[in-house]
């Protein structure tokens, strides 16, 4: 699985163009001692995956028909393996800002798989993917079981998606987009797309629905490019997590959580968008100085 491939939502269009560097991505050299940090990061990080998805497997089965579709229980294990799996990777993990209490979604800027482990780490959240996500082997069943919202990017569904997005809001669950539509090097933040925020202002979520911008930022370990941690265009998933794995020092991620936009103080989803983004880049450019 590559990067141009596994970016789950917020693009226009399938067809839209993904990101690319013009640099080529840094060579991944792993040496004995890095393949040994591999296996020994490696082997527990696997062993918490699978076996937190065995649990909350297990879970879903009293779970589904006693709360239907809510999920009272199941997201605490996701939550679980997300923030344990730094402390396996030995990775920083720094978060300011409140949480969103209100009724909505999040939306954050994209950089790597990592993005996924850090958001899910902080907040109980269900993302939002595009349909083809759900045949995937391994990632597939990972979302499926963890609460993904899947949907078709083609206009005539809107309507449904809406259905869908009222349903899961009103579940009281916090839907998560990713409005970049596809990774970056972590280096900066790309425009929004706006047309999965148009969902948001039919009459039936606008006058409820709040959206939080979060800025997303990777600090790459010492000595190593500022990119490090960076995922994008046709790098394999494989060699990514190898490289991550078997670091000799490790970085952090921190998330910075903004205050929560109505969307009825918002004219359309372009104005919201624009609004999502200034604060979404602005964090994530003063965070980066700041290192």
């Amino acid at each position: 699985m590559t990067a141009k491939n596994a970016s789950t939502a917020g693009r226009d269009t399938v067809n839209d163009p993904l990101w690319n560097s013009e640099d080529a991505p840094d060579p991944i050299i792993l040496g004995p001692l890095e393949w040994v940090l591999v296996l020994i990061r490696g082997l527990p990080l696997a062993a918490l995956v699978f076996g937190g998805l065995a649990v909350l497997l297990v879970l879903r089965l009293v779970e589904r028909p006693l709360f239907g579709l809510r999920r009272p229980i199941t997201p605490f294990v996701t939550q679980f393996v997300c923030r344990n799996a730094f402390r396996i990777l030995g990775m920083g993990f720094r978060v300011s800002g409140r949480l969103m209490r209100e009724s909505g979604a999040v939306v954050a800027n994209h950089t790597s798989w990592l993005d996924i482990f850090a958001l899910n780490a902080r907040k109980r959240i269900y993302f939002v993917s595009k349909a083809e996500v759900a045949n995937w082997p391994g990632i597939g069943w990972l979302a499926r079981a963890t609460g993904t919202v899947f949907i078709e990017r083609d206009r005539k569904k809107a309507q449904e998606q809406t259905r869908v997005f009222q349903e899961r809001l009103r579940a009281g669950h916090k839907l998560l987009f990713f409005p970049e539509g596809t990774s970056t090097d972590g280096l900066r933040v790309l425009p929004f797309k706006t047309t999965l925020f148009a969902a948001f202002f039919a009459d039936e979520l606008r006058n409820f629905m709040y959206v939080q911008p979060v800025s997303v930022v990777f600090h790459a370990p010492k000595g190593q490019p500022d990119r490090f941690y960076g995922w994008w265009g046709d790098m394999e998933f494989g060699p990514h997590l190898l490289k991550t794995l078997g670091a000799r020092r490790q970085g952090a991620v921190e998330l910075i959580y903004h205050e929560p936009a109505k969307v009825s103080d918002f004219e359309n989803r372009k104005a919201l968008a624009a609004h999502c983004e200034a604060a979404v880049r602005h964090a994530h450019s003063l965070a980066r100085l700041e290192k």
